[in-house]
């Protein structure tokens, strides 16, 4: 019997590459999503699909349902959104964790809970590794996801000692791929769009602060090797450990699209990370997983996709 499988935050960009590779793998899956910044395109070739159902719901309202998996990305992801709406944000990063927790005790599912890399905010120790508690800000302008996210996680292990849950945790790095929505506002899709549009992207501060991109596709490996594994509430970082500055970025997807190789600078936005990068070590030991789509290889992927967007818009 094929497994029954829930994915919260179906409709979104990752949610959506995670359900075609389920529904790939012969899974029945249940794609949910209140698309708050999911979008019902990313599902139509799943439509009508006999194994896919698509349910409009929003994980902070409560609800039952018989599952053997659970999948919870529901939350906003990039600042730009999860900014928006702040109380919003920790509701669902809390109260729909919480919900989800309980569908899964109920129905003794499996639950992976996607957490992030935020968690360990302006990180004073590099590379990340998961024995690091992190340095975030409580009360700073990215704490609404921040906070929830480390507030998901210390709810979701304490599902797994008290009520015995089957509980994973991926920390999940910068991803980017086809999907990406166009106002999406992470640094990828804008540089993207300002180097389409002729414009030279926007890179805040000296542009020295760095980041890591995993592309979709081997993120979305990660987290179905993570959900088969035996990694019981432990959390594992997910991402692409090849690191590189905001300016480099910028220079790289000016010279993939073609226009001239210069950039804008503005000031940083309060609490931003000065570097990010994730060490996947743990990742490697019990999922046997690393990235394998070289970053000019994905964001050629990611170019093509924007291009016919906006030749379609």
């Amino acid at each position: 019997m094929a497994r029954r499988i829930l994915v919260t935050g179906g409709a979104g960009f990752l949610g959506s590459h995670l359900c075609e590779r389920l529904i790939e793998d012969g899974a029945e899956v249940i794609c949910l999503d209140n698309f708050f910044t999911g979008r019902r395109e990313n599902v139509d070739r799943l439509l009508g699909h006999r194994r896919f159902e698509l349910m409009r719901h929003d994980v902070t309202e409560a609800m039952t349902l018989e599952v053997d998996e659970i999948y919870h990305l529901a939350c906003p992801a990039s600042p730009i959104h999860y900014q928006r709406n702040p109380v919003r944000t920790i509701r669902t990063g809390v109260v729909g964790t919480l919900n989800m927790l309980d569908v899964a005790r109920e129905s003794r599912a499996r639950v992976l809970i996607a957490s992030t890399s935020e968690v360990y905010g302006d990180p004073e120790v590099h590379p990340q590794r998961e024995d690091y508690w992190g340095h975030v800000n409580p009360i700073g302008s990215r704490a609404c996801y921040d906070e929830s996210k480390r507030c998901a996680e210390a709810v979701a292990v304490s599902y797994a000692r008290q009520y015995a849950v089957e509980v994973r945790i991926a920390r999940i790095f910068n991803t980017y791929g086809p999907r990406l929505a166009l106002d999406d506002g992470r640094v990828v899709s804008n540089f993207i769009l300002q180097a389409l549009r002729g414009e030279p992207p926007t890179v805040y501060g000296t542009g020295d602060q760095t980041r890591s991109f995993c592309y979709v596709s081997d993120l979305v490996e990660g987290l179905v090797r993570l959900m088969a594994s035996g990694a019981n509430a432990v959390p594992v970082n997910l991402g692409n450990p090849s690191e590189c500055t905001m300016r480099e970025l910028a220079e790289k997807v000016t010279a993939l699209v073609g226009i001239e190789p210069r950039v804008r600078y503005e000031e940083l936005p309060a609490d931003d990370p000065r570097q990010r990068r994730p060490d996947i070590a743990r990742a490697r030991e019990l999922l046997g997983w690393e990235p394998l789509v070289g970053l000019d290889e994905g964001l050629r992927a990611t170019i093509d996709y924007f291009r016919g967007r906006l030749g379609a818009a």
